[in-house]
């Protein structure tokens, strides 16, 4: 068993040797080779708000008429709209109507109101947010009138197809029907739209 570790000690220092020697004098320097890097690309986060959309609105009005014509009440609608995503900028344009019974301390009864709206807004992802403004024309009891709004809203995107979001527009009516009455009106609308 001497014998055998005796052999086996030569054997370990005798490799040694010969594998330094075929090193000694070589004038070149060992390549050592560089391990390439993965170069990873960032993941788009932008969604493209680029189609035609239709939902529903759930609201509320407030009214502040000539004199003594002030009222509130809940409101509920429909739109339907188009959006193009320019990249970072989205510019659309909507159709909406939204009902309503608001009573202006027994000067009138407002039915409703049609808006037509441009917007314009930014791309952050899967969030919208934009300006709006347009036309609006209002429905009474003592007649009917065209107006203007502006307002500002959000929108997001909780699946590809399905979005939630809200609006507050502010309104401007006057001589309704002729009548002399002038409103002013605020909505605040939450809204839930199917995108196609």
């Amino acid at each position: 068993m001497k014998k055998f570790h005796k052999y086996g000690a030569m054997t370990v220092l005798s490799t040694s040797l010969i594998g330094s020697a075929a090193f000694a004098g070589n004038l070149e320097e060992p390549v050592i080779e560089t391990v390439a890097t993965p170069v990873y690309e960032p993941v788009a986060v932008g969604t493209d708000w680029t189609g035609a959309y239709g939902g529903l609105n759930l609201g509320y009005g407030d009214i502040d008429g000539s004199g003594t014509a002030d009222g509130d009440d809940m409101t509920y609608g429909v739109h339907l709209g188009y959006d193009y995503d320019f990249g970072k900028f989205v510019l659309g344009g909507e159709l909406e109507y939204d009902k309503t019974d608001i009573d202006l301390n027994g000067a009138a009864d407002v039915d409703g109101v049609t808006r037509l709206k441009v917007r314009g807004g930014y791309d952050l992802g899967r969030t919208l947010v934009y300006a709006t403004a347009g036309a609006a024309r209002v429905n009474t009891s003592i007649g009917d009138d065209t107006g203007e709004f502006i307002g500002v809203g959000m929108a997001y995107q909780v699946t590809e197809k399905f979005t939630v979001g809200g609006e507050v527009l502010e309104h401007r009516f006057d001589d309704i029907g002729g009548t002399g009455v002038d409103a002013d009106a605020t909505t605040f609308n939450v809204r839930g739209s199917f995108r196609f």
